[in-house]
């Protein structure tokens, strides 16, 4: 309970930090490219795949009972607001979490992050911002990424490979997927992404212990990110279908 009070005020705290300081470009530009542009190959990869695996299992139960034109609507609902928000931040965790965590402990284990406070500068400001506001732009571009490509490679599955007829699998895609599923996937994506930076950065500017509590806390950061995503992924479906269908 200390350390989830720790996380809200750290979150408290970077939210307070747009008020008093505009953030270091320079920062949030280098950070967008190493979260952004350097994640792209694994969550590419983890969107294909899980739509080619979606898809042949969907099809399978689905031709059961003669209903093979409908694998396309399942893939697209459970890729666009599911699958692809969850699985692309679970990527991101693994990925960029740990690294954040890592990075930041190692900065406070030799006192880098103590000689910031020498010079007047907030770490919150200079090393937990840029990073925060870098995932909350990358991680909804990913996830869409994610989407579209596991949608496709379902499709080139669906089509090529288990013979459905592409007309119906795309109409019923279409007929059966809302703005709404979208619009779902994206947000989760947003509270994925805060989670993710929050959580690395506490745990980092928490570390103790060198190079042992470093490896430590970056376990640490990876498994409760990841448990957290998955938590709340339940209680934000059930919030948002509420929304929604209200």
């Amino acid at each position: 309970m200390v350390q989830l009070g720790e996380v809200f005020l750290l979150l408290a705290e970077t939210a307070r930090s747009f008020r008093h300081q505009t953030p270091s470009w320079k920062d949030f530009l280098h950070q967008l490219q190493f979260i952004g542009v350097k994640s792209q190959s694994v969550v590419i990869t983890t969107g294909a795949a899980t739509g080619m695996v979606l898809c042949a299992q969907t099809f399978l139960q689905f031709h059961k009972v003669k209903m093979d034109t409908a694998t396309g609507a399942v893939v697209s609902i459970g890729m666009s607001s599911e699958l692809g928000p969850v699985l692309a931040a679970l990527m991101l965790t693994a990925r960029v979490g740990a690294a954040m965590t890592a990075e930041l402990g190692t900065m406070k284990v030799t006192e880098q992050i103590d000689a910031l406070r020498a010079l007047a500068a907030h770490p919150v400001d200079t090393l937990v911002v840029p990073r925060f506001l870098a995932l909350l732009a990358s991680a909804p571009l990913l996830t869409a990424e994610s989407v579209v490509v596991g949608i496709l490679s379902s499709w080139l599955v669906g089509v090529h490979l288990l013979g459905i007829d592409s007309a119906y699998y795309l109409v019923n895609m279409t007929r059966y997927t809302d703005p709404q599923d979208v619009l779902t996937g994206l947000i989760k994506s947003f509270v994925f992404a805060a989670i993710i930076a929050v959580v690395g950065c506490h745990k980092g500017l928490t570390c103790r212990g060198g190079a042992e509590g470093v490896g430590r806390a970056t376990t640490e950061a990876v498994v409760a990110a990841s448990i957290s995503i998955l938590i709340i992924n339940f209680f934000l479906t059930l919030f948002l279908a509420r929304i929604f269908n209200a």
